[in-house]
């Protein structure tokens, strides 16, 4: 029986779940495989996003955040090599170039991509030389965690933010509740992916808990004291002083391996895998480094998000050894938080906004509907904002928005569900949804607002 060479590139999310699914796979058909994974780092498996609530103080250690260590992947079969980073790939004759603590040349007859994405770093936060100016940080992966834990625990009293996406809201939470003066700078407005009337309703509770937020605001260069950041110097000319900051401009995909190979990536940088996670003859592609198709538009589009990395990342294991699964494309579904003392604000959207949706060529109508989360007469009762957004002609549900207190943010999941099986603003305001009056109102908040726009339309 022929074995079949395996080679994953990066064993985190999509990496390693295509790593065990293609090992299921094998076990079921009898088949012979050996699967390599080589990563760069020193980690496996864990949660990226569970960093700032590490730095915030919520969870104990890096440990915590790892879902699958080293040793039980290599327990359930796999050739995993840490610290190893592959430098060099060859297509036609399927030969991977690798440096690091296993270095050489690994052979294979199928290969993933998942290399995921790297931190967006400017020029102003390097220093001569190309290293980060210390005291200036992304938070990226464990070792970003790391990085930070240990700066904090030289008691830091200011710290700027730059970026106002999901990790600059998160950090600009954990850096506030650590007790640092906290100033958060974008170049756009605070949450960009919402509609400017739903993230004008995050800068205000940011703002009321203390946060020194800046829109509309870039960076020009920093300014150090004896080797360290000391301030922020804005185009405008401000200079605000910093003893630590953040880098949370984005991220872009990891794909110089491929793309120096002669593999195609779409505008966003991302590889453009088919539904089935293939790029090329042998070589298949999953997770941050990918662009993945917007259910809504066809179209790719770049969405590094840990749900469409593990399920493309499960799609390509099956699909290894001659499945036929497919990944049905993404939403953009988020969600975040900012809590803070007494201000507690819940942020979620799913599908276009409304910038979007018209780009798309739909003919927008919009609305936001004020209500309560849970029926008012009770104590926990907390204002929640819902923007649903449709196409005036078809009626077609395009999007939803929600800004909130405690126990708004997860009602973007039944308007997600709705978005994927298709639904119109009419059949989201006829949902049969759960009541009860610690949980929701009679006609829940997500509904009174898709019913209020369709009686608009």
């Amino acid at each position: 029986m022929t074995t079949v060479r395996i080679v994953v590139v990066g064993a985190n999310a999509a990496g390693m779940s295509a790593a065990h699914t293609v090992l299921r796979a094998a076990r079921s058909a009898g088949r012979g495989v050996r699967v390599t994974a080589v990563e760069a780092s020193g980690h496996t498996s864990y949660s990226a996003c569970g960093i700032p609530y590490w730095i915030a103080g919520d969870v104990s250690s890096g440990d915590d955040l790892v879902a699958r260590t080293a040793q039980q992947h290599r327990d359930a079969g796999i050739d995993l090599r840490l610290g190893t980073r592959a430098v060099g790939l060859d297509v036609s004759r399927r030969v991977l170039t690798c440096e690091g603590e296993t270095p050489g040349e690994v052979e294979y007859d199928e290969l993933v991509l998942a290399t995921g994405a790297t931190a967006i770093v400017p020029d102003w936060a390097r220093a001569a030389g190309g290293a980060l100016v210390p005291g200036v940080h992304p938070v990226k992966d464990l070792d970003d965690g790391e990085a930070w834990i240990e700066q904090l625990s030289a008691e830091p009293r200011r710290a700027v933010v730059v970026g106002a996406g999901y990790i600059g809201v998160e950090m600009a939470e954990a850096l506030l509740r650590r007790g640092l003066s906290t100033t958060l700078l974008t170049r756009g407005r605070v949450m960009g992916g919402l509609d400017d009337d739903m993230g004008d309703r995050v800068a205000a509770g940011i703002r009321e808990a203390g946060v020194d937020l800046r829109t509309e605001t870039t960076v020009k260069r920093l300014e150090t004291s004896e080797g360290r950041v000391s301030g922020v110097v804005t185009a405008d000319g401000d200079v605000l002083p910093a003893d630590v900051v953040v880098l949370a401009i984005g991220v872009e995909p990891a794909t110089a391996l491929g793309s120096d190979a002669g593999l195609p990536v779409g505008e966003a940088g991302g590889y453009l895998p088919d539904a089935g996670g293939r790029i090329a003859a042998g070589v298949w592609a999953a997770g941050d480094c990918c662009e993945v198709e917007h259910r809504l538009t066809g179209q790719p589009a770049f969405l590094p998000l840990g749900t469409h990395a593990n399920k493309l990342g499960r799609v390509v294991g099956d699909n290894l050894l001659g499945g036929d699964r497919r990944f049905g494309g993404a939403l953009g579904t988020a969600i975040t938080r900012f809590v803070v003392d007494e201000v507690h604000v819940e942020i979620s959207r799913t599908g276009l906004s409304s910038r979007e949706a018209d780009e798309a060529g739909h003919d927008v109508v919009a609305l936001v509907t004020e209500g309560s989360t849970i029926s008012g007469y009770m104590p926990d009762a907390a204002p929640i904002a819902t923007k649903v957004i449709a196409d005036r002609t078809t009626r077609a549900l395009l999007g939803v928005q929600v800004v909130g207190g405690p126990g708004a943010g997860k009602r973007i999941d039944a308007a997600a569900a709705a978005l994927w099986g298709a639904m119109s603003v009419d059949d989201l305001a006829g949902m049969d949804l759960s009541y009860a009056p610690p949980f929701a109102t009679a006609w829940d908040a997500l509904q009174i607002a898709a019913r209020r726009l369709a009686e608009r339309i």
